[in-house]
């Protein structure tokens, strides 16, 4: 279930220093101002938005203060999203059984720590993820969600490259499509790694041959022996594809169309029949799903040891 603000208030910190706690006041359950520490000490109002704090370390992040003190229609960086279409072709594609039976391995292992209420930071979760439904769901979970932007989903809104909780403070994270939506994504790993308690666990699900989406908001791809390497602080559960080559033509082809057609609509209209590529994936041998994967994923324990640049060649699960 999606924490209060309230019940996070302990654990959360400066952007700007993770060692000093932000300063809350309440009006009943109503907050009233946010304040944190800048980088020279000072305290520092933040912006309030529909009762979430903004906490972000504006002069190191690529959004501004104006840009959340301008009043507007919807907060998001990018144009709605409509979920029903989406969900749809997630089923019809085969994404999202993959992503809801890793979520469930992900559930598992988690509740395979310490018992009792268990934080789970999301990251980028302004809108719930495909499959994620069982954490959503836990009443032993406290999900603590934020994006770079507000929303009914969110408990505050945080740049990534800087999160504003406490060093070793969650159990668990969840980062569903989103590394390739940030300018550095070593960087955001690293802040993973950081708020992590030892043994936590990580879930990570990020795209490959996907053409870009979200604009001026989509920056990188991985191999999945790169997203690997991303994660080469912790200990793999378990990693894969989802979707492979047939499903990576069909956004090939919505690609194709859109470009010809310069029509959004019409083009997914055109490209839809080349969907049924994607159900050839569910018969190809492992390794060659792996190498035209659509999607990545990776579900790992923070460890305390890391995997050596000589041994990542090692860890190739693709068919060449």
């Amino acid at each position: 279930m999606l924490a209060s603000l309230k019940s996070v208030e302990h654990i959360l910190a400066s952007p700007s220093d993770p060692a000093a706690p932000v300063d809350l006041t309440w009006r009943g359950d109503a907050l009233t101002e946010a304040k944190v520490n800048d980088r020279e000490g000072r305290s520092v109002s933040m912006p309030l938005i529909s009762g979430q704090p903004i906490l972000i370390d504006f002069d190191e992040s690529a959004v501004s203060r104006q840009w959340f003190e301008e009043k507007r229609e919807s907060y998001s960086l990018v144009a709605e999203r409509r979920s029903l279409p989406r969900a749809i072709k997630a089923r019809l594609f085969g994404t999202y059984g993959v992503s809801k039976r890793n979520f469930e391995k992900f559930s598992r292992e988690i509740a395979s720590g310490q018992p009792g209420p268990r934080f789970v930071l999301m990251v980028g979760a302004g809108q719930r993820g495909m499959g994620t439904e069982i954490l959503y769901d836990d009443p032993d979970t406290a999900l603590i969600a934020f994006d770079i932007y507000p929303s009914p989903f969110t408990v505050f809104a945080a740049d990534a490259h800087r999160i504003p909780l406490k060093s070793e403070s969650v159990d668990a994270v969840c980062i569903q499509a989103v590394l390739e939506h940030v300018l550095d994504p070593a960087c955001v790993v690293s802040e993973i790694l950081r708020v992590l308690k030892p043994e936590g666990v990580v879930y990570a699900e990020t795209p490959f041959m996907q053409q870009v989406h979200e604009g001026a908001s989509d920056f990188t791809r991985f191999t999945e022996l790169g997203h690997r390497w991303l994660f080469r602080d912790f200990d793999t559960i378990e990693r894969g594809a989802i979707g492979g080559p047939g499903l990576s033509v069909y956004w090939s082809m919505k690609y194709f169309f859109r470009g010809l057609t310069r029509s959004r609509k019409l083009a997914n209209i055109l490209s839809l029949p080349f969907g049924l590529l994607a159900l050839f994936d569910a018969v190809m041998p492992p390794g060659q799903v792996i190498d035209g994967a659509n999607g990545v994923y990776f579900i790992g324990r923070k460890s305390g040891k890391r995997l050596g640049s000589r041994d990542i060649f090692e860890q190739y699960l693709g068919a060449q």
